[in-house]
């Protein structure tokens, strides 16, 4: 059995959340290792918008997306079944940058500022004496006093720490992909159809990333994804000349399934979660990846606190971890839970875009409810 290797602090996943905390406490001075079972850079189911009240807290980070190709948004249209639309300004903006890209930007930030982000599959963790055990598929083990589980939306971790969710359904698929083709740049838009919706929006190059959440159920009596989207996706016309104009950039479409919405707890077994192992936004609401973003800030003040503390109480770390999570997003979820609600019941959803036709102001008031203010770097 090889030494254990020892760190400041264990990450478990380097999606975007775990990046982000890797960054932040690299350039904090700590010794971090993060563990990623996949390599850099490749494609995620994501809709690839983020809101604009991360982009000081990136800047202080030394990320800059503009300076990738992403590009400004500024506008979001809602649309029925049946086409009928509302648009409104997004209250803060956002921007469209694909996961291929921003992940591997924060890859290479990490790995200049120090931090070591290596290629294992986490098979075990144990915590005693104050101390974690990470163990590996390699047969490595890798210790620290804390770790951060960034393992996203569904792992074997979760099973593997018993985490109340994964007993509960998750009906929920995610399909994606990127086509060439005309969309307004500056919209970020969202066609309901039966049993699920379909964010579009550009990202950099031009490129048009499609991604859809479809409830399973209205899924499985189909034979494969492009039989489903014949029949249920392109029945909203809006999307359907979208779809008929655009040309596919990925061989295929990338896909996700059991994603789950359930409560989750923001730290379980002493491992602090961050991002989607924390906690999901529904898609609708377009805000997940700012959300794992600013989760990623607030666990590293939180850590960083822990450690220039002349007496690091690690009771109180997880205490105000979890109160800070809750303060941040809980109003958020509570809206996009409605939302979601709404939009998979498509009469509703329609009356309410009737109304919001009547009442336009009211579309910006909701989208703050599911976004925060300006997150200072």
């Amino acid at each position: 059995m090889p030494t254990p290797l020892h760190s400041d602090i264990l990450i478990l996943g380097g999606g975007l959340a775990g990046l982000t905390n890797a960054l932040h406490l690299t350039k904090a001075g700590l010794h971090v290792r993060l563990l990623e079972k996949g390599e850099y850079p490749r494609h995620k189911v994501c809709g690839e918008y983020i809101s604009n009240e991360v982009l000081p807290y990136l800047d202080s980070l030394g990320f800059d997306p503009f300076a990738l190709g992403a590009t400004a948004m500024e506008r979001c249209l809602l649309s029925t079944v049946e086409g009928k639309t509302v648009e409104a300004p997004l209250p803060l903006g956002g921007f469209g940058l694909s996961r291929y890209r921003m992940d591997n930007e924060l890859y290479k930030l990490v790995l200049a500022q120090g931090g070591e982000i290596l290629q294992e599959t986490v098979e075990d963790v144990q915590f005693n004496q104050d101390q974690f055990t990470v163990s590996t598929r390699s047969g490595q083990e890798y210790t620290a006093p804390l770790v951060i589980g960034a393992f996203g939306k569904r792992s074997k971790l979760d099973v593997a720490l018993d985490r109340p969710f994964m007993q509960k359904n998750a009906p929920y698929l995610g399909v994606k992909a990127h086509y060439a083709g005309d969309f307004p740049e500056d919209l970020v838009a969202l066609y309901n159809f039966d049993g699920g919706y379909c964010g579009v929006s550009k990202v950099e190059e031009g490129r048009i990333n499609i991604c859809y959440l479809a409830n399973y159920n209205t899924f499985k009596t189909y034979k494969n994804l492009a039989t489903y989207e014949q029949e249920v996706v392109r029945k909203n016309p809006l999307l359907n000349e979208i779809l008929h104009q655009v040309t596919p950039l990925f061989e295929r479409p990338l896909t996700i399934s059991q994603i789950s919405f359930a409560r989750k707890e923001n730290v379980c077994e002493h491992v602090l979660m961050s991002g989607d192992a924390a906690g999901m936004i529904h898609p609708l609401c377009g805000n997940g990846m700012g959300m794992a973003i600013t989760s990623a800030q607030l666990l590293s003040q939180e850590i960083l606190q822990y450690f220039t503390s002349k007496h690091p109480d690690r009771q109180r770390l997880e205490a105000a971890y979890s109160a800070q999570w809750q303060q941040q997003f809980r109003k958020r979820l509570l809206f996009g839970r409605a939302f979601n609600a709404l939009f998979y019941r498509p009469q509703f959803f329609a009356a309410s875009i009737s109304l919001l036709t009547i009442l336009p102001g009211m579309l910006p008031f909701f989208i703050r409810q599911t976004h925060g203010e300006v997150v200072d770097g």
